[in-house]
């Protein structure tokens, strides 16, 4: 792991601290009573949006690398940065936690199976094949370090010290959406050198491709009659793929090939930015609702 890796996981693990102050152990069990939730927000993650990339890949003329990249990381599941943007977003970050764990330990299956059998199946991708070697250790690090424990932590302590609670939750909560913001500008001027005219095409497809994974939970949610909030943190995890481990993947085998890392790398900003502008939509709509 790099320094920048390492820096960048405390701040998520930091990020997923201050959200769990706000939760209640009560939170994590009506979303076990209602598990209908919980699958209305794996449907977009391992079943829609894989499947509605694989068909746009076979109507669109794009080069076989690109197609590559968009349906690895169609594959691939959420990250825990979409707890927070849920949470900021004032979904419901028990439904969000609760389906980001469920979908890590899918995605040590569906992620292969899927990108296999859509590569396979495309003409443009096939000479792409090859099968894909998920380390599982990697998602259950992942997993436990920035999400189990801080998330662990943080109800722990809102429980046992609500006093100290209420002084440090307004201020970690303004650190995350610095760090969200930070994470913005530090891959632009890390990714400065790719910011060129010739990337809006890349950039275009990244932007459909990803409000393509937010209408897929919408609708979802629509047509399993969630409530707002629960709709809320199912759009937001059928539209933040976890990009970090399609760059991994990406690095390892398919030795970091320009055009893939262009889309995953992209598709790692972009939905920091779709899904921080949602959230500033949501909140400023609850805010007009409350007056």
């Amino acid at each position: 792991m790099t320094t920048q890796q390492l820096i960048l996981s405390l701040v998520l693990a930091t990020m997923v601290f201050s959200v769990a102050l706000e939760l209640k152990v009560d939170d994590f069990r009506r979303v076990a009573q209602q598990p209908r939730a919980v699958v209305a927000g794996l449907i977009p993650q391992f079943i829609l949006l894989p499947v509605g990339t694989w068909a746009a890949t076979l109507l669109l003329d794009l080069p076989p690398n690109v197609e590559a990249a968009m349906i690895l990381v169609a594959a691939c599941p959420g990250g825990s940065l979409s707890n927070v943007i849920t949470h900021f977003g004032r979904g419901n970050t028990a439904l969000s936690v609760s389906v980001s764990a469920v979908a890590s330990v899918i995605a040590l299956f569906a992620t292969p199976f899927n990108f296999s059998w859509m590569v396979a199946t495309n003409p443009a991708t096939a000479s792409w094949l090859r099968t894909l070697s998920i380390d599982a250790s990697d998602i259950w690090i992942s997993l436990l370090l920035l999400l189990a424990i801080p998330m662990a932590l943080g109800l722990l302590v809102s429980h046992q010290l609500p006093r100290l609670t209420a002084r440090i939750q307004k201020p970690l909560a303004n650190f995350a959406l610095f760090a969200l913001l930070a994470f913005i500008v530090l891959g632009l001027i890390k990714e400065r050198q790719m910011l060129t005219l010739g990337l809006l095409p890349m950039l275009l497809i990244v932007v459909l491709h990803n409000a393509s994974g937010l209408f897929f939970g919408w609708i979802t949610s629509v047509a399993m009659r969630v409530t707002e909030r629960d709709r809320r943190a199912v759009m937001i995890e059928g539209g933040m793929q976890n990009s970090g481990l399609a760059l991994g993947i990406i690095a390892v085998q398919f030795n970091s090939d320009l055009g893939m890392v262009t889309i995953a790398s992209l598709w790692g900003i972009w939905h920091i930015v779709s899904g921080l502008s949602l959230a500033f939509m949501w909140r400023r709509k609850d805010a007009r609702s409350a007056h």
